[in-house]
């Protein structure tokens, strides 16, 4: 499959491929498929003759540059016109969305705008013969249909989360943020930290609570507990196991050659840690990015096996704790490149339809970075991923939300990570999480969102992707998300 590339009716000489990857009908990635771009196009080589798709970050004019899909294509000699393919794929969505919310009210001001975005691709279509005319008009199209789609998703997020909210459909635990045990003994982090999250997630990394074989330091983990368990705020914790590499102890590392050594000795791991705490903490992320991060390379049985296992020796060392697997990169386009992973939602059905005891699912969500599942995306597939998980049978929740509040060089330089609407800065960083939030607590199966981290800190995931300062000032997104808090719980 090759792909011509236009911008502003040119054939582009130049053109960085960032998170480009091809996905198959049923959605899943494309495995041992190469993509390349060279001479104006973009060409796709995979090991099959199925239909497939090409998703990769685009620039889009008075939007900023997002990772869109094309929709899935048939191989054939002549070229596709990558510019109309976008935004066929794009207006696709937006037919399928309404459909699927049964949203096909008016919206003022933007029912014009969805036919003037539907009328360009038309003409597009009939210019497909001229293909320098045809992109022009495919990127007009675009342009209308992307800020369309997402104001469509908000006004659908809004009318649901106002729904919600006034039948109490929200518990005090809705609004979560991820502690940090380097601030914890500051009186002025557990004040906002108080102010603003009804529940609190004390982090748990294998490597530094157990150093040394059987030799443990619940030093960080105390801490938190000592700070918070005796104020208003729901207690969870974790991950107990992840197995990407800097969770685990190097002894481990070292040692762990065999999956039943390794499984015995998590086992044990789980019973030494969840035991202590039985009293205090109520809810335990058991197991955490095992459909994607596996450095010991385990077989699918094996994940199986390792989740099952983690889900055990949580219930064995207290009986009555809430039990949450978590899975990282809900777009699964690290299947494509990482061996011994699994596409997140066969990872979930497997998990239910294995018997594993568990009660809910959380699904990690990170933006801002040119790294697999964490580009920019807009607001309408965002609203529609989450939908693709609504139908597993258990609760979810939305964990380890960041997004940065300002631009960084490197993997967070917004040509390769993506722009949304306009480089980061505080205020775009607020509107954002406001957004976020709306659509992700319209969802009746979410049950909580959980942001990755309240302050600034050096070792964050997305860089500048604090609530507050690292003086502990508050930015425009704490009190964004401060006053979405008193709009919920202030009557």
């Amino acid at each position: 499959m090759k792909f011509q590339v236009f911008r502003n009716g040119q054939v582009v000489d130049q053109f960085t491929l960032c998170g480009a990857y091809l996905f198959g009908g049923d959605g899943l990635g494309v495995r041992r498929a190469q993509i390349t771009f060279k001479d104006g196009f973009v060409e796709c080589i995979k090991p099959n003759l199925e239909t497939a798709g090409l998703a990769l970050l685009w620039p889009i004019d008075g939007f900023g540059r997002v990772l869109l899909p094309t929709t899935c294509l048939p191989e054939r000699e002549r070229p596709y016109n990558l510019n109309v393919e976008i935004a066929r794929a794009k207006l696709m969505q937006i037919v399928n969305k309404r459909e699927d919310w049964l949203f096909f009210n008016n919206i003022e001001g933007l029912t014009d705008l969805l036919k003037e975005s539907q009328d360009l691709f038309i003409r597009a279509i009939q210019n497909i013969s001229v293909p320098s005319e045809a992109s022009k008009l495919a990127d007009e199209s675009l342009e209308k249909a992307v800020v369309f789609s997402e104001k469509l998703a908000i006004k659908q997020a809004e009318s649901l989360f106002k729904t919600r909210s006034r039948s109490h459909g929200f518990g005090r635990g809705c609004f979560g943020c991820r502690a940090d045990p380097a601030q914890i003994d500051n009186p002025v982090y557990v004040e906002k930290l108080l102010q603003l999250f009804g529940s609190a997630t004390i982090p748990v990394n294998w490597a530094q609570v157990e150093p040394r074989k059987g030799t443990y330091d619940f030093s960080r983990i105390d801490a938190c507990v000592d700070a918070l368990a005796k104020k208003k705020v729901a207690l969870s914790a974790g991950p107990l196991l992840c197995f990407s590499k800097e969770h685990l102890p190097k002894w481990v590392l070292r040692n762990g050659k065999g999956f039943e050594k390794i499984r015995e000795t998590a086992y044990q791991f789980i019973l030494n840690v969840v035991g202590r705490y039985s009293g205090v903490i109520r809810a335990w992320y058991s197991v955490s990015g095992l459909n994607a991060q596996n450095h010991f390379g385990f077989g699918f049985e094996q994940i199986l096996e390792m989740t099952r296992a983690a889900n055990m020796a949580v219930k064995q060392a207290s009986d009555r704790t809430f039990k949450i697997i978590e899975v990282c990169n809900p777009w699964g386009e690290y299947y494509t490149t990482t061996p011994n992973s699994i596409p997140p939602l066969v990872y979930m059905d497997m998990v239910v339809q294995s018997g594993i005891s568990f009660d809910a699912f959380a699904l990690q969500m990170r933006f801002g970075k040119n790294q697999s599942g964490m580009h920019i995306r807009d607001m309408m597939q965002i609203s529609a991923i989450m939908d693709h998980f609504g139908p597993i049978a258990k609760p979810l929740y939305v964990t380890d939300v960041e997004v940065p509040s300002q631009d960084v060089d490197g993997l967070q330089d917004g040509n390769v990570a993506g722009i949304w609407h306009e480089q980061w800065n505080q205020a775009r960083q607020g509107q954002w999480i406001e957004q976020f939030y709306k659509i992700a607590l319209s969802k009746a199966f979410v049950n909580s969102v959980t942001y990755s981290n309240l302050v600034d800190t050096e070792d964050s995931t997305i860089e500048h992707s604090g609530l507050l300062t690292s003086e502990l000032e508050s930015k425009e997104s704490f009190q964004t998300l401060r006053k979405l808090h008193d709009g919920i719980f202030s009557r």
